[in-house]
């Protein structure tokens, strides 16, 4: 049987996160759910410069990341936007055979740049915490969101923001905004943009849908990261953040629910039609 493989693409540039952690529980766990010949590599994007070819893997997820997303012409960022430019070109000339990628967070404000989609730009204030975010109507009939509710709870974590859509340029890349950050009637701002469906077969989310509330629920009650948040953000929004960490119709659910069917998607439509033949 043919082995379904899965790239990596580290953007956290040697940075201590919870995200890989995650990332990999997901991705095997899907495993043995499936029980799948399988296997993944991670590739340092940012640190080493360390990139597949489009063709090498049937799937990619591209990582969070520390700093700034602002384009800098970086050598990373060249090849970075070589091989996403490279992926679109061999999915137009392999339409049998087409390679999927989930962009997360400093990915996605990556991706939103390259295509032109609007700006990015740093927020007054940080977004942390576990933050409602809402479906657009094409959001709603969305394959890898189907079983979360409208609005869903998500992990947000983020200095900077995507605003102000170019729709001309979505429409020449047959891109769709399918989520919205949380409404805020009392603060007269536009309202984040916090997934786009770039491609058919590229997506990605300005939230984290790798986020495991176990997981976070114990390293946010450490002492230590605990002091930290409340030093950050204060102890309202700590206790908040632990209280929906701990409600399974939260993040337990959206973590259940994503990165899951982002993998049982791209897995059907490569694998299923050549068991079919």
């Amino acid at each position: 049987m043919k082995v379904f493989k899965v790239g990596i693409l580290d953007l956290y540039n040697g940075a201590p996160n919870e995200g890989m952690r995650c990332i990999k529980a997901l991705i095997s766990e899907f495993q043995q759910n499936n029980n799948l010949p399988f296997t993944y590599q991670i590739f340092d994007v940012r640190a080493n410069h360390k990139l597949p070819q489009p063709a090498d893997f049937e799937v990619y997820i591209s990582t969070g990341g520390p700093g700034s997303p602002l384009l800098e012409g970086t050598e990373w960022e060249q090849k970075y936007f070589a091989f996403i430019d490279n992926l679109l070109i061999h999915n137009q000339k392999n339409p049998e055979n087409r390679r999927h990628l989930l962009a997360i967070c400093h990915s996605f404000q990556l991706l939103f740049q390259h295509f032109d989609l609007g700006i990015i730009n740093k927020r007054k204030s940080t977004s942390f915490g576990v933050m409602p975010v809402h479906k657009t109507s094409e959001g709603e009939s969305e394959n890898i969101f189907q079983g979360l509710d409208n609005p869903f709870h998500a992990v947000d974590s983020r200095d900077y923001q995507a605003l102000q859509p170019k729709m001309e340029n979505f429409e020449k890349l047959g891109a769709q905004i399918l989520c919205l950050e949380k409404e805020r009637p009392h603060i007269p701002l536009e309202r984040a943009i916090m997934a786009i469906r770039f491609t058919p077969e590229i997506i990605g989310t300005q939230f984290h849908p790798e986020a495991d509330a176990e997981g976070m629920h114990r390293y946010f009650q450490t002492e230590e990261k605990k002091q930290a948040v409340i030093e950050s953000y204060g102890e309202k929004k700590y206790f908040e953040m632990i209280t929906h960490l701990e409600d399974p119709d939260k993040i337990k659910l959206t973590e259940s629910v994503i990165i899951p069917k982002f993998l049982e998607t791209a897995y059907s439509e490569i694998f299923e039609p050549e068991l079919n033949r």
